[in-house]
């Protein structure tokens, strides 16, 4: 097994996990779909997808095909992601856990099954039924909290507050449509101002702050589909290209969940 970790999804909360452990010694493999949403493109190892590689803070990840490629990246020091939403890689690497970072809100078929320790990030996952652990997501006195029993808190609808706003730092598409993006990642934009364009549809940001995270210039959106998040902290501009608290939070709970369950089974993986 040699303490390889798979981590499903690479968005922004899944790359301060990937990160975390990469950081602690794993050989982490991180698997993503063909199109991935994530709006923190900057802070968030699913950009490799579209750009082949990418940096978070001092950590490369690059997009590859083959099993050996992904030794080949082990061996550099920088992480190997491929493109496999079912995970047939596991028919080939055989990890000593598996981490559900997608955050869908809903178990993607992850089970037991998948790894001798599974881990699932947010609500969807029922601990000791679907996965052995679940780290809470919600902002709060719990956020990063190991359940080894039960499930993480519902998804609320309502993103966390940051600076007193809440829902309104975040821009969903009004129409289904092409993005093209005016405004970049790490801009300061003021209230009113046009951020991007879907289709002929102008974007507007809601709030004035640093433009935390746009998805992808380019990208076909659907309608309702988030695609901006907006910093009112305009002094914090730095904070759109790392890895976030929560992200960092959570990635504690990932690491204890993996160390505490593999001790439980008898597995020695550090």
């Amino acid at each position: 097994m040699e303490n390889i970790i798979v981590v499903r999804g690479g968005g922004d909360i899944a790359t301060g996990t990937i990160y975390h452990l990469h950081k602690c010694g794993f050989k982490v493999l991180c698997l993503e779909c063909e199109k991935p949403t994530a709006i923190r493109r900057k802070a968030a190892f699913c950009q490799a997808v579209f750009d082949g590689v990418t940096n978070v803070e001092d950590v490369l990840c690059k997009k590859v095909e083959t099993v050996e490629e992904i030794y080949s990246m082990w061996e550099k020091g920088v992480i190997p992601l491929i493109v496999d939403e079912n995970c047939q890689i596991l028919e080939h690497i055989k990890p000593v856990a598996l981490v559900d970072g997608i955050l869908a809100k809903r178990n993607l078929d992850t089970n037991k099954k998948m790894a001798p320790v599974t881990v699932a990030l947010g609500p969807g996952f029922t601990a000791g039924k679907d996965v052995d652990a679940v780290i809470e997501t919600m902002r709060g006195h719990n956020l990063g909290r190991v359940i080894y029993e039960g499930e993480a808190i519902k998804n609320t609808g309502i993103p966390g507050n940051i600076g007193g706003y809440t829902k309104e730092r975040v821009i969903h598409s009004p129409e289904t449509g092409v993005i093209k993006n005016i405004r970049e990642i790490g801009d300061i934009v003021e209230k009113g101002e046009v951020i991007a364009y879907v289709g002929e549809e102008k974007i507007l940001a809601t709030i004035t702050g640093v433009l935390r995270g746009i998805i992808n210039d380019g990208f076909y959106v659907e309608k309702g589909l988030k695609i901006a998040d907006i910093d009112p902290r305009k002094e914090e501009g730095k904070n759109s290209v790392t890895i976030s608290d929560k992200a960092r939070c959570i990635a504690g709970g990932a690491l204890e969940a993996i160390l505490v369950c593999a001790a439980k089974k008898g597995m020695r993986i550090i």
